[in-house]
């Protein structure tokens, strides 16, 4: 594809578009937001609009099937990645989807399964392996300086969201749709950088409960789980608590790694040395390294951290945890 325009279609407007991913693949050289289509067709042409996109689909079948498009970025709610994604594959097109990769490991095995089957790029919005704050976490593992990982810790709490207070509707906590409400939503992030980390999973397990009975969904998660390379893991998801927290700690033999999924842009290493720490601010439209990455791993320059296949596992994991594998 080298000296070569690939023209992309989205398939849903939401808010994580907005800002956060759209922008980026208009950035990114190379690259052509050609058309998006969403349910209500009006709000995607005033969509169109504010973001300078020339082309608006009213059907999704269409925008897939437009020879004018040659990927296809896939950001509706996870109950529609199936549907949409075997679309995309008959298609013959590259194809991006939002995280999790679908609400079950069996929905997203389908999902890969027609990729490969065609040779097909496939990659997954798990943005955060492509972040430079995980990466230099992941530089000290690599180069020994906590010695040997032994065990990792992520605790994440906040109080209960307005929306939850509410009436409105809310597709997070919706359990046809999100079984694990927000821990589907929050927890895949860091389960899948905790993967991307310290390598693949062998066994994990959880328990879950809906404490305040607001929604469908769960609002509470805990877990354990053991890496294949022995590394072994535990972690607490509650949305309905006092304070807002998200603590990551790495345990070595010779040192800890301390960081945050969602908050601080800050990792600190310490070690008998001392303590360092080093701060690597998110970036405006936070997926920008990670479309980057989709068009170096077209080029052949480079392998995406996450594809289709990295995915797949994390679903694995989120459906051990909660139960359904």
């Amino acid at each position: 594809m080298k000296n070569r325009i690939i023209r992309w279609g989205v398939i849903g407007c939401g808010s994580v578009t907005e800002v956060k991913s759209l922008p980026a693949y208009q950035q990114v050289e190379g690259f052509d937001v050609f058309s998006v289509m969403r349910r209500d067709h009006q709000l995607a042409i005033d969509y169109a609009q504010r973001h300078n996109v020339p082309h608006v689909h009213k059907d999704a079948e269409e925008l897939i099937n437009d020879q004018n498009i040659d990927a296809v970025y896939i950001a509706t709610p996870p109950d529609s990645h199936l549907y949409y994604a075997l679309k995309v594959a008959q298609a013959g097109k590259i194809c991006c989807i939002e995280k999790p990769l679908s609400p079950s490991y069996q929905e997203s095995l389908e999902i890969c399964q027609a990729f490969e089957e065609r040779d097909l790029p496939l990659f997954t919005a798990y943005y955060r392996r492509s972040l430079p704050l995980f990466n230099k976490v992941k530089e000290y593992i690599d180069q020994g300086a906590i010695g040997d990982v032994r065990h990792v810790s992520w605790n994440y709490s906040r109080p209960v969201y307005d929306v939850d207070l509410s009436d409105t509707y809310n597709w997070r906590t919706d359990k046809d749709i999100a079984p694990g409400g927000y821990f589907d939503d929050l927890a895949s992030h860091g389960l899948d950088i905790f993967g991307y980390l310290l390598g693949g999973y062998k066994e994990a397990k959880g328990v879950g409960s809906n404490q305040q009975a607001l929604y469908s969904a769960l609002d509470s998660v805990s877990a354990c789980w053991v890496h294949q390379s022995g590394v072994t893991g535990s972690g607490m998801w509650n949305f309905g608590s006092f304070t807002r927290q998200d603590n990551v700690v790495i345990f070595g033999s010779k040192g800890e790694i301390h960081f945050s999924i969602f908050q601080d842009p800050e990792v600190t290493l310490i070690t008998p040395n001392g303590t360092e720490k080093t701060v690597h601010e998110y970036p405006k439209h936070i997926q920008i390294h990670h479309v980057e990455n989709i068009k170096s791993d077209l080029l052949g320059e480079l392998e995406h951290p996450s594809t289709g296949l990295t995915a797949l596992h994390t679903s694995w994991v989120m459906d051990k945890i909660l139960n359904n594998a």
